[in-house]
């Protein structure tokens, strides 16, 4: 499917970026398309489902994922953000509130997401990325621990590993800084050697080691 997107737009090769479940797609996508993937970002994701590569959330938190309500309900939303996402998830900013709920997912879709986590596994398959990889997790995730990202940057051959302060949506919550380290991520894999923009002076991520 994304391949066939990829198609339509007329993209040749693409760099990507996924989030939570979008990160198991852009793995997937790696796999089974290296020569359309150039360069790959995983946030806040693991290598599998739990037992199959992946270490699983917090109880409460993996409840709070169980209902689509999020998406639909502002309220119910911002009083379970915290709790489910960790970090200062309810303090993101009122127009992402806004958009989650302009298009929230049927029920049937949001099983049909649950059920496709179900069994589903990258990590036989990690060591043969070749495509430049940055990992990013949040230290204070209850969702995807940051345990998963350790092991997705120590299975990927060359990967690069950082571990923000925030939790499951710190790419929201930090969009500044975070976006500072992707895409000095983005200038070194395509210039490397030829140095970049440095994001340890940023604001908010706080890097704590690389693989």
């Amino acid at each position: 499917m994304i391949e066939h997107l990829l198609d339509r737009l007329g993209y040749e090769r693409v760099d990507v970026l996924g989030v939570s479940f979008g990160g198991l797609l852009a793995q997937q996508l790696a796999h089974q398309a290296p020569g359309r993937v150039r360069r790959l970002v995983l946030a806040a994701t693991g290598a599998g489902s739990p037992g199959l590569g992946g270490v699983p959330g917090r109880p409460g938190a993996l409840i709070g994922l169980a209902t689509p309500r999020r998406y639909r309900d502002a309220g119910y939303f911002l009083s379970e953000a915290d709790r489910v996402y960790g970090g200062r998830a309810s303090g993101i900013p009122e127009h992402h509130v806004s958009a989650r709920l302009a298009n929230p997912p049927s029920s049937r879709g949001y099983l049909y997401q649950l059920w496709a986590m179900l069994g589903w596994t990258m990590l036989p398959w990690l060591w043969t990325f070749r495509q430049p990889t940055l990992v990013l997790a949040g230290d204070e995730d209850p969702v995807a621990p940051v345990v998963n990202a350790r092991i997705l940057a120590r299975l990927i051959p060359g990967a690069r590993l950082e571990v923000v302060r925030g939790g499951h949506l710190f790419l929201i919550e930090l969009a500044p800084s975070a976006a500072a380290l992707v895409g000095g991520f983005l200038h070194e894999a395509a210039h490397p050697g030829g140095g970049g923009p440095a994001a340890a002076g940023t604001s908010g991520p706080r890097p704590e080691g690389s693989s």
